[in-house]
């Protein structure tokens, strides 16, 4: 469900999307619990800022520190698989205040964008997670099951700990 200036979008998420938004979260999860970062998800958590007329229920969202008493996460991630059309995610993000949006596109490339000085810019690299290599946690989202996927990555960050 999003919601903007009057409009509301209700999407009903195929299989595909569902597989793929999956597998990015739980990259995205096992890579913070091996490199030992806070972070905390909240899945399709309802936003929404009345004043502001934008709302949404993202794909996936995380509060990225110790502390959870956010009222808004600091990253949400998207993923437009089926289509593209609709209302304007990044602006509805933007609107509630959201650090970071991660879209994952259908040809597979993950777009990063933060919100610098209340607008969004488009970055290679993560700057609620400057460590975290996305060209390369993208890589194991081909890998099916996505069990096997995880435990590749998992295995690919401890050989990296142990060569360090």
């Amino acid at each position: 469900m999003y919601y903007l200036d009057g409009e509301i979008e209700i999407v009903s998420p195929t299989k595909i999307h569902e597989g793929r938004k999956t597998t990015l979260a739980r990259l995205l999860e096992i890579w913070a619990m091996e490199s030992d970062i806070a972070l905390n998800g909240f899945g399709s958590w309802t936003l929404k800022k009345e004043l502001r007329e934008a709302g949404a229920e993202p794909d996936e969202c995380y509060i990225i520190g110790e502390s959870t008493e956010k009222d808004v996460p600091d990253l949400a991630i998207e993923v437009e698989w089926s289509r593209t059309t609709g209302l304007s995610k990044p602006e509805i993000y933007r609107r509630l205040g959201v650090r970071e949006l991660w879209t994952l596109k259908s040809d597979g490339h993950l777009i990063v964008r933060i919100l610098e000085k209340g607008e969004w810019v488009e970055h290679a690299k993560s700057k609620l997670l400057p460590k975290l290599d996305l060209t390369w946690l993208r890589s194991f989202l081909d890998i099916a099951p996505q069990s096997k996927a995880v435990r590749a990555l998992r295995d690919a960050l401890r050989a990296k700990k142990r060569r360090s």
